[in-house]
């Protein structure tokens, strides 16, 4: 991301940027970008509607076009009824609305996000992906980083899957799914803990079984059958949960569930 965004120099590799080499063109591409950071960079001392503004004058614009153009970024994120209010109180929603205000003040061909939901409550989440599935309508492109699968799944329709700092894996949402999962999961919770023979019973009622500490996992492109032979097996599971596959799932079945350091 950072070399997207001409601040750290390209590693290795070949790196073209809206047709543009960072190295010789970096001033030119940073002129249109638009950049999400991870942590928002706002001021506290001034007003909605002035961290739009003062943001827009880095670009050169005038003040009578930043006026305009701030109060339709405001409305566009709904927060035009707190153009006036001071930064410090608002909720980290819309701090974060605010944020993909500014950086939109430009017009930009490219729109960088870096985590852009990330301590949010799950209302702002979806709130913030409505703003950014309106702006991929318009045409705009946007590059992102995210934890979130189902963030992934919703906004972007081709990913790269990193694990360890390399890809191990790309396509849109579905033509992962379909590579590295089946259509649907059968998730079975005991009361006691299953017996150690429970993975050799259900062996052959799926292409892939994973057997958890909480639960049993049953990769299948039929889970309501698979549910059936489990109760024509005479296992009595707590409860079985029929689900579709998700990114979730690809993302743990490439990269594992044991927690490592970033």
């Amino acid at each position: 991301m950072r070399m997207i965004g001409c601040v750290s120099p390209p590693s290795g590799g070949t790196l073209s940027i809206l047709g543009l080499d960072p190295r010789r063109d970096g001033a030119t591409i940073r002129a249109h970008l638009g950049v999400v950071p991870q942590l928002d960079t706002l001021d506290f001392e001034l007003t909605v509607r002035e961290n739009v503004i003062i943001y827009g004058r880095y670009f050169g614009l005038s003040r009578k076009e930043l006026r305009c153009r701030a109060d339709e970024l405001l409305e566009f994120v709904q927060l035009d009824e707190r153009a006036d209010s001071k930064v410090e109180p608002l909720s980290g929603g819309m701090r974060r609305r605010l944020t993909i205000a500014r950086s939109l003040v430009n017009d930009p061909d490219l729109l960088l996000l870096d985590e852009p939901t990330t301590g949010l409550d799950p209302q702002a989440r979806h709130l913030v992906w409505d703003r950014l599935f309106r702006l991929k309508r318009r045409g705009a492109t946007l590059v992102l980083t995210t934890h979130y699968m189902d963030e992934a799944e919703q906004l972007c329709d081709r990913l790269v899957v990193m694990d360890k700092g390399r890809i191990v894996a790309e396509g849109s949402p579905r033509e992962l799914i379909g590579r590295y999962s089946t259509r649907e999961v059968v998730e079975l919770r005991f009361r006691d803990e299953p017996s150690l023979d429970l993975s050799t019973r259900v062996n052959g009622l799926a292409r892939r079984i994973e057997a958890l500490p909480d639960r049993t996992l049953l990769y299948t492109d039929d889970g309501d059958a698979t549910a059936d032979r489990i109760h024509e097996l005479g296992l009595h599971p707590q409860s079985v949960l029929v689900r579709r596959s998700t990114l979730e799932d690809v993302f743990l079945h490439l990269t594992g569930r044991t927690l490592v350091d970033e």
